[in-house]
């Protein structure tokens, strides 16, 4: 059961982060009406990016090659006795190269970097990119005041593994994962986001058949923790406590998706992508394509916020729910499912 949510996490993932990078600089609903018709874009395009190295597939963008490195570095953290936040800040430079070319002082640790799709650029954000420039440089982290979604969209993997066996508290996945996105965005909303995150993935994974109820407790449940784990931003968890509830409230309206989710923001910023993947998690809860559909037919970071609710809903139904004519369009499908099934075991395992 575990082992197929953790699947279900990581596919999901990548599935709403492949059905949202075509659209993603479109800027409107209408826009993504011209190209793809009335409904907007509802399956996976399998030819928006063929110059990228497709392979007949719709390909993912740098969330989810992110999201993959940050499994690998909390594998070789195990598997290398390295903390873990040191194993996943590794592994981010050894992705840093993939992107640029330039060796850094990290040595070669994760396998998935001779991958050739892990190799293409997939519009790479710049405050990562910046970010991981200073880190090779010596920096401890990033130096900047970005909230931007580039900290919360790669972090599943953390409460994911976490859930396994109870191997880490929920506070300290939360901890980590927070830490993990304040590598490259040091704005409070950036890197409280991704603990909030964390928190509900852990909680919906950790459920063997979670609920709409079960997700809508575990948003204020997560609130909670943050209060406690970080005293120091009660401004910061004020808003996003504010934020949660306005999804909640939203989430139970008749209005359409289209109408609801600008009331929440455009996605290009943490605290926004984590609301919108929420709000459609949760009104689309019974219906995985539906939330998909609805994280990414909007003029803001559709491939993020589709890429977040698909964590979170693939933590809740498992890879064996999720329609097929998703999951046999996506790129790297059996890879995804290799790092997937590593963070089950806790052993990492070159394919």
């Amino acid at each position: 059961m575990t082992q197929d949510k953790i699947r279900g996490s990581l596919i999901g993932g990548a599935i709403g982060d492949a059905l949202g990078y075509p659209v993603e600089f479109l800027y409107s609903f209408a826009s993504i009406q011209s190209k793809y018709g009335k409904h907007g874009i509802t399956r996976l395009d399998k030819k928006a990016f063929e110059y990228q190295g497709a392979n007949g597939k719709a390909v993912v963008s740098d969330d989810t090659q992110m999201t993959l490195f940050t499994a690998c570095g909390l594998l070789n953290a195990k598997r290398l006795n390295q903390p873990p936040l040191e194993a996943i800040k590794r592994a981010y430079l050894e992705w840093y190269e993939t992107q640029t070319r330039q060796k850094t002082k990290s040595c070669p640790e994760c396998w998935i970097r001779n991958v050739p799709e892990l190799n293409q650029r997939r519009a790479p954000g710049t405050t990562c990119m910046s970010a991981l420039s200073e880190i090779a440089e010596g920096a401890p982290h990033g130096n900047n005041n970005s909230k931007g979604c580039g900290g919360v969209m790669r972090v599943a993997p953390i409460p994911l593994f976490a859930v396994v066996g109870h191997r880490m508290d929920i506070l300290d996945s939360d901890r980590l994962a927070g830490e993990a996105a304040a590598l490259t965005h040091r704005h409070p909303l950036g890197f409280i986001s991704a603990a909030i995150l964390a928190h509900v993935i852990y909680l919906l994974a950790q459920e063997p058949s979670p609920t709409r109820q079960t997700l809508e407790m575990g948003i204020p449940d997560a609130l909670s923790a943050m209060r406690s784990l970080y005293p120091q931003y009660t401004r910061h968890v004020e808003v996003l406590d504010a934020l949660s509830k306005q999804v909640i409230s939203l989430a139970s309206k008749p209005t359409p998706d289209i109408e609801n989710i600008p009331i929440l923001g455009e996605g290009w910023v943490g605290e926004e992508a984590l609301a919108i993947a929420l709000y459609c998690s949760l009104r689309h809860f019974d219906s995985f394509e539906n939330a998909m559909i609805a994280a990414v037919n909007h003029g803001g970071d559709s491939d993020s916020t589709g890429a977040i609710a698909g964590n979170i809903l693939g933590s809740v139904i498992g890879y064996k729910a999720i329609p097929s004519f998703y999951t046999d369009d996506v790129e790297l499908h059996d890879l995804i499912l290799h790092i997937a099934d590593d963070l089950f075991t806790g052993t990492s395992s070159a394919s």
